[in-house]
């Protein structure tokens, strides 16, 4: 018996078994998970959810029904997933700020703009809207396939065949295993002229498309902030991205102050979280324009903006919030749908919208032939009846007194099987209303439309007269009048962005920055005795820089890897305690030391130095870093790490070494760099040898240096005035043995 099993077991490779398994795993997730169809720009879920609660008679006339009922509905007859899967997604389809046009009417607490989450679904309540219906509009009409739902009890629709527009009047975005979707919202009754344009003119370019669309409009508005030619050129590729910001007005207070009220706010942003946002960064002095934020939201978003003065401009104030909170974000677009064929690609929306008239051509075909096989049905009946109008007595009698009426009424009138059977179902008392006239009257009628129906199926161009009536009926009940059909997104062209500094609006006041050897610096108010400073410091830390600075200056610190780190000395923390830790506020490496910590000068320039004596000059411009990762100035390794960081300040510079040598040479020998490693300064033979100090002199004030016991001037200091990367000469009699020019 084992030598049996064993016989039977197939031998395969496990990378060849993840991979074929997966890619089933992936394809599936793909088509019946993730991506909506383009023909209905529905995911099966909301297919499924919208056709159980057809089933269900839930139509926007209808009374509400606990949602729990048609999540039960839906898992036990459609889709066998969690619960939460499912009624997540009916949510979602009630949510006003989420879809541009709600598929259900939801009654209860189904969440809000805040994030914060629905009730569960034995609390809340719901129903189809109008939208929903459009888009199963035809569905009893043999309009589109059915197929077997997954346990083969019942049928569901392949797709639903309505005229709605509904993949892109409500967008939609899912996350497939190595593919996404992210397709926004736009305004129905432009994509109606959309469909109308593309059905007269195939081939319209997308700059034609977009002009009767004119780019998204999502539900919670704000203002669109992009060129046409990056609309046209995004809708082109069916890849790209759009700017979106809030929309505000500005609400004049007394005394002439104001404050900005913020309405919309953009699309996929929770607004509890963006309100967050800025008081934080309020807090933390980012948003020095800024005084206060308040959201005073109810039904309609509120968010008031108080300026830290009535001088600031307002535009001003909110170009800076845009560029720093999420008042303007990006919608990043991706339409990768399943097309007709049933596989995923992203698409251009000139695909999008010849698939979906295409599909709506299909289900007019099948609805027109649906109806024409129950004319010819009904006409066939109908000529039956005149049989038993013409006959009445006789029928009667035959049905009275023949054992099979049927074979005897189909061999004496000629009849057909149809024909006999709705003569035999006829109720007595409807016999009465059987008129001659009347029954010529509904015959004739049929046979018209019989005609128009065979007419419209043989005519391209009554085919396209008839889907451009669908859509423009569409277009009546959405119109831009009317309240839902109102555009929300406003398209603004992009023009000249406001340059914000900030800084031109911060309090000048005096400061005294003060950095530890451990890293913790504070801002004390005004400008102390640097000489009598009386700071406290955390145990086993102690004064490393102080100096005097102005609240609207810019904090360098110069770290032993070559980089430059720029804080904003009215972002510092108080002098109260002890401060904070830089490396909190500027991405320093824990093995990295602050070499320097100075005042910036944009207009000076700086000797940057090696721990070997190479270096190069670097302006102040080249020396503010824009982020908190610093900027990279000089090139350094282990062995050379940055050790100081000087003032050009004047034509001559001195150097000296732990080789007891002093070397002075011109200024301008040194070659000024953006970055780089730098030029030798000072030669050292040894490896253990280093600089100790450098120091700039104005050649007509001479030389010297500072002890504790004064100011020594050197009487002739010519002799160790040599070439730049020569060894210079033993140190002066006198000269400092610590080997610095100060004290």
């Amino acid at each position: 018996m084992v030598k049996e099993i064993i016989e039977r077991i197939d031998s395969q490779q496990l990378s060849d078994a993840l991979s074929e398994r997966y890619l089933s795993y992936a394809v599936s997730t793909i088509v019946s998970r993730a991506l909506p169809d383009v023909r209905d720009g529905l995911k099966p879920v909301h297919r499924r959810i919208l056709y159980s609660m057809l089933r269900q008679k839930l139509s926007p006339n209808a009374a509400f029904r606990k949602c729990a009922t048609v999540v039960g509905d839906v898992l036990g007859h459609y889709h066998p997933h969690g619960d939460s899967s499912v009624y997540d997604a009916m949510v979602r389809l009630a949510q006003d700020f989420s879809v541009r046009y709600p598929l259900i009417d939801g009654q209860g607490n189904f969440g809000n703009i805040d994030g914060d989450p629905q009730a569960a679904y034995r609390y809340t309540e719901s129903k189809m809207t109008d939208a929903a219906m459009l888009i199963m509009e035809g569905l009893d009409e043999d309009s589109v396939d059915m197929m077997p739902n997954f346990d083969g009890t019942t049928m569901e629709p392949v797709v639903m065949p309505g005229a709605f527009p509904n993949l892109l009047a409500n967008g939609g975005m899912g996350i497939a295993v190595g593919m996404a979707t992210n397709i926004p919202t736009h305004n129905v009754a432009e994509v109606c002229d959309a469909l109308t344009l593309v059905v007269d003119k195939p081939d319209a370019t997308t700059a034609q498309i977009m002009k009767k669309m004119v780019g998204p409009d999502f539900p919670t508005g704000g203002v669109l902030i992009d060129f046409f030619d990056t609309i046209v050129k995004n809708y082109d590729t069916g890849r790209g991205a759009f700017r979106v910001r809030a929309r505000w007005e500005i609400e004049e207070l007394e005394r002439g102050t104001y404050q900005v009220v913020v309405t919309e706010i953009p699309y996929g942003i929770v607004k509890s979280k963006l309100v967050e946002q800025i008081a934080t960064l309020i807090d933390g002095k980012k948003l020095p324009l800024v005084d206060d934020v308040i959201d005073e939201s109810t039904t309609d978003v509120r968010i008031v903006i108080t300026p830290k003065s009535k001088n600031i401009p307002a535009d001003k104030m909110m170009a800076h919030l845009f560029a720093m909170t999420d008042l303007e974000s990006r919608f990043n677009m991706n339409f990768n749908v399943i097309d007709s064929n049933g596989a995923p690609r992203v698409m251009p929306i000139g695909d999008v919208l010849r698939e979906f008239i295409a599909h709506q051509k299909s289900v007019l075909l099948r609805r027109t032939t649906w109806r024409l096989n129950n004319i010819a049905r009904r006409l066939e009946i109908l000529g039956g009846l005149l049989v038993v109008y013409l006959n009445l007595d006789r029928v009667i009698e035959i049905i009275r007194t023949e054992d099979d009426a049927k074979a005897v009424l189909v061999a004496e009138f000629n009849l057909t099987d149809i024909q006999v059977e709705a003569i035999l179902n006829t109720r007595l008392r409807s016999l009465r209303k059987l008129e001659e006239m009347e029954i010529k009257r509904e015959d004739a009628a049929l046979r018209e439309e019989q005609r128009q129906l065979q007419e419209l199926m043989a005519s391209p161009d009554m085919q396209n007269d008839q889907l451009k009536a669908w859509f423009a009926d569409i277009k009546k009940r959405y119109d831009k009048k009317t309240t839902l059909g109102r555009r929300r997104t406003t398209w603004t062209e992009q023009t000249e962005e406001i340059v914000v500094d900030a800084d031109e609006f911060i309090e000048k006041e005096p400061l005294t920055i003060i950095l530890s050897t451990m890293g913790w610096i504070r801002a004390a108010k005004g400008h102390l005795d640097l000489n009598a400073l009386d700071m406290k410091f955390k145990e086993g830390d102690e004064l490393q820089f102080a100096f005097h600075a102005m609240s609207t200056d810019k904090i360098n610190l110069f770290a032993s890897g070559g980089k430059m780190f720029t804080l904003s000395a009215n972002e510092l923390p108080s002098a109260r305690g002890f401060g904070e830790s830089v490396r909190m506020m500027a991405d320093i490496g824990a093995d990295e030391t602050i070499v320097r910590a100075f005042v910036l000068d944009m207009r000076a320039k700086y000797l940057v130095v090696g721990r070997h004596g190479v270096g190069f000059v670097v302006s102040g411009e080249n020396c503010l870093a824009q982020t908190r990762n610093g900027k990279q100035v000089m090139n350094v390794d282990a062995k050379n790490p940055a050790i100081m960081c000087v003032p050009v300040s004047g034509d001559m510079v001195a150097m000296s070494g732990s080789n007891d040598k002093l070397l002075i040479f011109a200024t301008s020998e040194i070659p000024e760099m953006s970055r780089g490693k730098g030029v030798i300064l000072q030669k050292y033979n040894a490896e253990r040898t280093y600089v100790l100090d450098v120091m700039f002199f104005d050649a007509s004030d001479g030389f010297g240096w500072t002890t504790g016991r004064g100011t020594t001037k050197l009487a002739d200091w010519k002799p160790w005035v040599a070439r730049r990367a020569s060894q210079g000469r033993t140190i002066p009699i006198g000269f400092p043995r610590s080997g610095k020019f100060g004290k």
